[in-house]
């Protein structure tokens, strides 16, 4: 990371993207209106034109694939390298099972089954709301919330947490907006048309008990592809945020330097985002706007281990708080 001088307010990526195998690449979908195709301005000697373009990855399902880097779904932990950093981890209350944990569900800290488990014989979310020293009718500093939210979970501080419950749960209910924010665009898309046949070699009459509707019969179908004359991948780490938290410059390094891992390592490890959506960069060397480059993997993951151990103090014991969850009925003790 350049000196505090030197560090930009802002860092911009735009990663020129191709299919890993031809040219078509499936759309990311959404109910009710299919693939979110759109209207794009580019100025062409000094006139605007207006071409066809494609959202074909959101910044909410990038932020997904980011945090992913950083957990294994095999041993249900975050990944070595992360070590050191602390999270909630949700079990189960019959048998201890790991259920799911901050740095996978949605909300993050803000998750249902974070805040209605149970640590302690104590509820979550008055535990949340102590730490973050929420008061009615009190505004609380946000470097006061930024420095509890690093103590429960700094990736928060990088993707993001809404404590959105009344006010009376949550009182102010404080927002920490992305500083690492990513999605993909297509331009000058065009769609590639093509369809198949689901075939049923066993039943072929259609009057017999049991249709299309529950599996049986031939049925031919049609699939709607792109193909596209560039395809971008853009990400900005907003240093300006991250800077404002007031975390002090260990911390702050190391928001920056995990957010920059996780790009490189998404880069590096690939895009399959869909069965039919496969990309990779077109240049392995992956530079900003300014031209300076990410560095490797390896060199960030060096980078990490020595912040983390920095910022032992703001860090707490840096492990996962175990919290019980009990299909949405708390059991905190009386008294």
């Amino acid at each position: 990371m350049p000196s505090a001088t030197e560090t930009p307010a802002r860092q911009f990526f735009d990663i020129a993207l191709a299919p890993v195998a031809g040219s078509r690449f499936q759309p990311t979908g959404f109910p009710d209106i299919g693939a979110a195709e759109f209207r794009r301005p580019v100025t062409v000697d000094g006139k605007v034109e207006w071409r066809d373009a494609l959202i074909l990855e959101s910044a909410q399902s990038m932020a997904n694939h980011l945090e992913a880097i950083g957990w294994d779904d095999a041993a249900d932990e975050q990944v070595p390298v992360l070590r050191g950093l602390p999270y909630v981890r949700v079990t189960a209350a019959d048998d201890g099972r790991y259920l799911t944990s901050s740095r996978t569900e949605a909300h993050r800290l803000a998750s249902a089954f974070v805040k209605d488990s149970v640590v302690d014989g104590r509820e979550m979310k008055t535990v949340i709301k102590e730490t973050l020293g929420l008061r009615d009718d009190t505004p609380i500093p946000h470097r006061q919330i930024a420095a509890a939210v690093f103590r429960l979970d700094p990736l928060c501080l990088i993707h993001g947490v809404f404590f959105a419950e009344s006010a009376s749960v949550w009182p102010g209910q404080p927002k920490i907006p992305r500083a690492l924010t990513g999605f993909i665009e297509a331009l000058d898309v065009e769609r590639a048309i093509s369809g198949g046949v689901k075939r049923d070699a066993v039943r072929h009459k259609m009057g017999e008990a049991g249709g299309t509707a529950e599996g049986y019969g031939t049925v031919p179908y049609h699939r709607v592809e792109y193909t596209a004359a560039t395809i971008t991948a853009s990400f900005v780490i907003d240093n300006a945020q991250i800077a404002a938290y007031g975390l002090g410059g260990s911390a702050s390094r190391l928001l920056d330097t995990l957010a920059r891992w996780e790009i490189r390592a998404l880069m590096d490890r690939g895009l399959r985002l869909r069965t039919a959506c496969d990309l990779t960069p077109v240049d392995p060397r992956l530079t900003d706007r300014s031209g300076l480059a990410l560095p490797a993997v390896s060199e960030l993951e060096s980078e990490l281990g020595e912040l983390i151990a920095e910022c032992r103090d703001q860090l707490g014991d840096g492990k996962p708080l175990d919290v019980v969850w009990a299909g949405g009925k708390t059991r905190a003790k009386k008294g």
